[in-house]
């Protein structure tokens, strides 16, 4: 396609503390006020929606670094401009910021039709007020301007336009995704992650140990990052962030959302999930796409809408939650997998870790492509919303690691083994995350995995979750895994050779 010549930039846009046409930053009632007519309240006295929408359009997402743009494309987001300029048009605009930290955090306003509310509703509470600063990132979300999705993004601009979808991820996800280039473009990467503190006693000495959760939605990275490991006060555990952060080069892991969280509800369950099923089920939340039935009960087991439920929560709902959104210093990393092939825990050095985020192993979820749901998949960085070189962020990943002497560890919080498999429950999980957040586990290399595995773990029988015995022809199994994860990782041409060679 011939590229395009002229661009549009952030100041093409009305200036919404003046237009006439524009209702700027209402508060969150009158906004949940404009979708009323739409809405169904929940027994606990939340609203909630049903979108046509029901998860993010990612073959139909495209930006200008990655993709050759041309003047269809150009003609996008000339769309959404003239469409907020129009002064019969009813818009709305919702300002909010992205971040604290103040190098990479950035003021994102929202445009939309007024009748959407609901989607400026439930993105406001994620985040935090802008007090009138001028915006970093700008997004247009006119869900029925065409018949099929349409999404653009200019990186270099800080402009998403969003053509036919009325779903709140693509509100939500689209200045995320800016964030964490804001963060590459700062020297950090950008991760698709949830982040905690764990508060520790050791003897007459408190430790804090700084965590991170990299999995792909649906895969239990909100359940780890908000789990308390089930440890007594003093000891405790506090989730900062539940979906992306940015890794400095300082160290620090920078938060994006200090509002709420956008949590998938389908099969929540109050006695494993207390503290989220609370939060989903106060009157401050927003629901989309859950099962409510028109006298307001909320069926959170059924699929009604799909797969991909969500519920928006806020920060203050939960015990677990801190006050703050950045963590000071990250000394754990942690890689969420579904492989039968893998062990519940491995250990890895800094070019494996580099391997495990390439790898991005994980199976398929409804918040991806609904169409594959339980299929494996790879997604580098456990992340859809990469934009530039994905292998320059394999390199980033293990050099920030490497200098910042960080942790790394892959879990597998599925079942181990293709033959009689062994689920690695809940209490497994939390007996490993736990150990490895006090030191107390005994460590030793399997020559057959390649990898540094548990020999012994308090609380739990490591010795059933050997894969080699769950596993029919072992060796061959795990020589063609081996294989095409080497195939896989050579396709990404930035990627220097020793991470590609120290596929295990």
């Amino acid at each position: 396609m011939e590229e395009a010549t002229h661009w549009p930039t952030l100041a093409d846009f009305p200036d919404p503390t003046t237009a006439e046409h524009v209702t700027y930053n209402p508060p969150v009632a009158e906004l949940r006020e404009y979708s009323e007519h739409l809405e169904t309240t929940t027994e606990f006295g939340a609203p909630s929606y049903v979108s046509d929408y029901r998860s993010r359009s990612a073959a139909q997402t495209a930006n200008s670094i990655d993709d050759s743009f041309d003047d269809e494309d150009i003609a996008v987001f000339e769309r959404a401009i003239e469409w907020t300029n129009d002064s019969s048009n009813d818009v709305l605009c919702v300002d909010r910021v992205v971040g604290r930290n103040e190098d990479v955090s950035a003021v994102c306003r929202l445009f939309l039709p007024k009748e959407y509310g609901r989607i400026a509703l439930a993105w406001a509470k994620l985040l935090e007020p802008a007090n009138g600063a001028e915006p970093d990132f700008v997004t247009v979300q006119l869900p029925d301007a065409t018949d099929e999705p349409c999404i653009r993004v200019l990186p270099e601009v800080g402009l998403t336009t969003v053509l036919g979808s009325d779903y709140t991820g693509e509100a939500k996800k689209s200045f995320l995704r800016l964030f964490m280039h804001r963060a590459k473009q700062a020297g950090g990467l950008g991760l698709h992650a949830g982040s905690k503190r764990v508060c520790l006693e050791d003897g007459d000495d408190r430790r804090e140990v700084g965590q991170l959760y990299l999995g792909l939605s649906g895969t239990g990275k909100s359940t780890l990052t908000s789990h308390g490991l089930w440890l007594d006060d003093p000891e405790g555990a506090e989730m900062l962030q539940d979906d992306v952060c940015a890794l400095l080069p300082s160290g620090t892991v920078a938060g994006s959302e200090g509002g709420g969280l956008y949590i998938k509800t389908l099969g929540l369950d109050e006695t494993e999930q207390p503290e989220l099923y609370g939060a989903a089920t106060d009157a401050s939340a927003v629901l989309e796409n859950v099962a409510v039935d028109d006298d307001g009960s909320v069926e959170f087991d059924e699929p009604r809408y799909g797969r991909n439920a969500r519920a928006v929560i806020q920060r203050d709902c939960l015990q677990s939650s801190a006050t703050d959104i950045d963590l000071d210093s990250v000394d754990q990393v942690f890689f969420i997998t579904r492989n039968p092939l893998m062990p519940p825990i491995a250990k890895l050095d800094e070019t494996q870790a580099a391997v495990a985020f390439m790898l991005g192993e994980s199976v398929e979820t409804s918040a991806g492509d609904p169409s594959r749901i339980g299929e494996p998949i790879r997604v580098v960085g456990t992340n859809p919303f990469i934009v530039g070189s994905e292998g320059e962020e394999g390199n980033r990943f293990r050099d920030l690691i490497d200098n910042l002497d960080v942790d790394c560890f892959v879990i597998n919080t599925g079942a181990v083994g293709t033959d009689d498999p062994v689920d690695v429950g809940v209490e497994e999980t939390v007996a490993i995350l736990e150990g490895v957040a006090r030191e107390s586990i005994e460590w030793a290399y399997d020559e057959t995995l390649g990898l540094t595995v548990p020999t012994n773990v308090p609380g739990i029988d490591v010795a059933q979750y050997v894969v080699a015995d769950h596993v029919e022809d072992f060796a061959d199994a795990h020589g063609k895994l081996r294989d095409e994860r080497r195939s896989y990782l050579a396709q990404f041409d930035e990627l220097d050779d020793d991470i590609v060679d120290a596929a295990y």
